[in-house]
């Protein structure tokens, strides 16, 4: 606990992330004393956030986010703001010489866990492992530079977004996110699958006389028709290779929504 101080006193971090203190109580690491000098007297006490992990007992309790286990991922919307820590690697935090292919998650399943924990008000953690020489393997830079291209195109439904009334559309796979403007609010549909039909139904949207359609990094608007008794179907034209912004997962931004 020393450390802690000591960490917080130069360096002044604004998250603190403590791990490994559940085989013993919080009495034991005295985090109680620490936690009370951290928001009552510590450089840094108007800013910080802790997450749970304070000792036996306390994850998923207390905290100023929750991150309940490894890979938490509730896929539903929650009372209290939420973390989702994970691992490109499949099985290990760390570097591991004898790592197969398999053992890694795709640029795929990576941006798709991180819309659905998106979609439900959460945060995502994401580790890589480095070598002993603080050097990545070309396996994490390639899934890194891939997440990088894709949020480079779609950050307006992410950054500074928050949970729609609904989080994922009943009707296929695609998770919501939703971000207040000056002239409205948008709506953000991130789909995970594309659809096999020259259409896309969404379940959850109710359109207006002015509802818009577009998808994030492509030109021009989507065409669609409302369906009874809820949801609208969008017409989906056939798109080049070269001009599709994606082969994850792609973002529909709608407009002017009657919800």
């Amino acid at each position: 606990m020393p450390e802690l101080y000591e960490l917080v006193n130069r360096y002044k971090p604004e998250v603190i992330w403590s791990d490994g203190s559940g085989q013993a109580p919080d009495s034991y690491w005295m985090s109680k004393e620490f936690i009370a000098w951290l928001y009552n007297d510590s450089p840094v006490k108007d800013t910080v956030v802790v997450n749970d992990r304070w000792g036996r007992g306390d994850i998923c309790r207390h905290g100023g986010y929750l991150t309940c286990n490894d890979r938490y991922n509730p896929k539903a919307l929650q009372n209290r703001k939420f973390e989702n820590p994970m691992t490109i690697d499949k099985n290990h935090w760390g570097f591991r010489r004898e790592a197969n292919i398999e053992d890694f998650y795709t640029s795929r399943e990576l941006i798709s866990t991180f819309a659905q924990t998106v979609s439900c008000g959460g945060n995502m953690l994401m580790n890589v492992g480095p070598t002993s020489y603080g050097t990545f393997q070309p396996i994490y830079e390639e899934r890194l530079l891939q997440f990088g291209k894709w949020m480079k195109i779609n950050e307006e439904a992410i950054y500074k977004s928050k949970p729609w009334t609904t989080q994922q559309d009943n009707a296929t796979n695609a998770w919501y996110t939703m971000k207040k403007t000056t002239s409205g609010t948008n709506v953000y549909a991130i789909l995970l699958d594309w659809p096999d039909k020259n259409y896309l139904y969404l379940k959850a949207p109710v359109a207006s006389s002015s509802t818009s359609i577009t998808m994030l990094g492509y030109s021009g608007y989507f065409s669609y028709s409302i369906v009874q008794p809820s949801g609208i179907n969008i017409t989906l034209p056939v798109i080049s290779f070269s001009k599709i912004p994606s082969t994850d997962a792609w973002v529909f931004k709608l407009t002017d929504l009657k919800n």
